[in-house]
């Protein structure tokens, strides 16, 4: 009994953080990540372009990005703006028991549609591996969305954070794929792990992926512990 009360208890805390997490412009932004690859599909059909799961990559790369933009973003606003802020944080450890359970659904969340995503392009495109694209793709999900919500504990502003983020993201565009040299490097963030370049070989470029995967993750652990460690000073936010 105590065991089938703990699961209920747990059922309804995850079900009340995914509501706060996806509530309010979420169902715009995953409209508009489902529009934005569906116009990608239509471009590559039309043009009769070479489909390959490079290609189908780079089509869901800008959708996951914008799937994690409104909730790490706005995350922290919307926690203010609905006066829960006062609340979470006379829990004792809040950037643990809060904060980096709502990362994890998220992230969670945003995986499974992303498999959704790349069985559409499966069904219409090319026949992908679905969980090992939306695998991939959960790496620079994970660096671009923690490194949103460091600057959101930062600046406490949506919209602060949201021009900080696209100006990175354009930097990181021009500078990152200006160059030959960088752009098959592992310092690259946006490289594509199925787009293997002719004059790389096949295992120089399987290790360049593997470097650049724990870059990633391990960057995303870095901004993730500098966005709780924000969330301790308490002063700055109530």
């Amino acid at each position: 009994m105590r065991l089938k009360n703990y699961t209920k208890l747990i059922t309804k805390v995850v079900r009340y953080n995914l509501k706060i997490i996806f509530a309010g412009k979420f169902f715009w932004f995953l409209l508009a990540a489902f529009a934005f690859f569906a116009f990608f599909m239509f471009q590559q059909a039309w043009n009769r372009s070479e489909t390959n799961e490079g290609s189908i990559y780079n089509m869901l790369l800008f959708p996951c990005l914008l799937l994690i933009f409104y909730p790490v973003v706005f995350g922290i606003q919307n926690d203010e703006d609905n006066r829960i802020l006062e609340i979470i944080f006379g829990i004792p450890n809040y950037r643990y028991k809060i904060w980096g359970v709502r990362m994890l659904m998220v992230y969670v969340a945003n995986y499974f549609i992303i498999v959704v995503f790349a069985y559409v392009a499966r069904i219409l495109l090319y026949p992908v591996n679905i969980f090992e694209m939306a695998a991939q793709l959960i790496f620079p999900m994970l660096f671009f969305g923690n490194l949103a919500f460091m600057f959101s504990t930062v600046t406490r502003s949506g919209n602060g954070t949201a021009v900080i983020m696209i100006i990175i993201g354009l930097v990181f565009f021009i500078f990152l794929t200006g160059s030959v040299a960088i752009r098959n490097s592992f310092w690259n963030v946006f490289i594509n792990p199925f787009n293997i370049p002719n004059d790389i070989h096949p295992v120089i470029w399987r290790d360049t992926i593997l470097k650049s995967r724990i870059f990633l993750l391990v960057g995303g652990i870095i901004w993730l512990m500098i966005g709780l460690l924000n969330l301790q000073k308490r002063e700055k936010f109530v």
